[in-house]
């Protein structure tokens, strides 16, 4: 029973990229927090998509890890939608994220 747990959480936690690199910015910051803006330097060397949607992008990222618990969005709540400010990782983004850390990272070969 508990190995049908472990393996169903590990095919829940598949991240993205993006996800990623979101979870190791979070870390490297002093008490786990930082504000959504320095997120756009993760398209600073890539393919990058238009402005508009690069930030509708990190937003969706955002939304759903928070979702998922890795993550706590801090920003103004209107009746239709939320906007995000600041992101904090939470207890299980900071297990996520030396997890990450202990992992071998991908070479971007062509």
């Amino acid at each position: 029973m508990r190995l049908r747990i472990i393996i169903y959480l590990e095919f829940i936690m598949r991240l993205s990229k993006l996800q990623k690199y979101i979870i190791l910015q979070c870390h490297n910051r002093m008490g786990y927090r930082m504000d959504r803006n320095g997120l756009i330097r993760f398209y600073k060397n890539k393919k990058k998509p238009k402005k508009s949607l690069q930030a509708k992008i990190i937003t969706v990222s955002i939304e759903r890890m928070i979702e998922r618990g890795l993550l706590v969005g801090y920003g103004v709540r209107t009746p239709r939608k939320w906007f995000i400010k600041e992101i904090r990782l939470t207890k299980e983004g900071i297990k996520l994220a030396k997890k990450l850390l202990g992992e071998q990272m991908k070479l971007p070969l062509k």
